[in-house]
């Protein structure tokens, strides 16, 4: 376990300790509702370890590295930036993929543009999004988020690459 999960659980546990103490009633009913939080969220949790799993089963690190590796340059931050705007997976398994994808080869920057596309450009729901907000409206949101996705990604790559 490391350092920063060791500080975080201990804070838990100070802050559940001193909950307990001033009112035990309300405690027990904030537990029952973060049991029944994470019972509904449970799917989900099993759901990211088989899609990482999947991945990890199914796609050669060799690939990874190569195609948005850090040296794979723009190609791999547009790749990347593709994958996340199309598909349609929520962050809660986003986040965990990517760091997967990094410990398989990917670049700092590629997941950087993964995350941010796959959170701001809905591409999925670019037609009900022309519906109801116009074409133009959707479109400049859509094209704004992907330029904002890039600026991050590069600036992420610059200060953790």
């Amino acid at each position: 376990m490391s350092i920063t999960a060791i500080v975080i659980n201990a804070f838990v546990a100070i802050c559940l300790t001193a909950s307990l103490i001033k009112d035990r009633e309300k405690t027990k009913t904030a537990l029952l509702i973060a049991w029944n939080a994470m019972k509904r969220l449970a799917p989900s949790i099993l759901a990211v370890i088989a899609v990482i799993g999947l991945i990890v089963g199914f796609i050669p690190p060799r690939w990874i590295a190569t195609s948005i590796g850090s040296e794979s340059g723009v190609l791999g931050l547009l790749i990347a930036a593709a994958l996340g705007s199309v598909l349609f997976i929520p962050a809660l398994i986003g986040f965990p993929l990517a760091k997967s994808l990094l410990d398989m080869g990917a670049g700092v920057m590629a997941m950087a543009a993964f995350i941010t596309t796959l959170t701001m450009i809905g591409f999925v729901f670019l037609p009900i999004e022309i519906k109801e907000l116009g074409k133009r409206f959707a479109f400049l949101r859509n094209g704004l988020s992907l330029g904002a996705a890039m600026i991050i990604a590069v600036v992420m790559g610059l200060i953790l690459g």
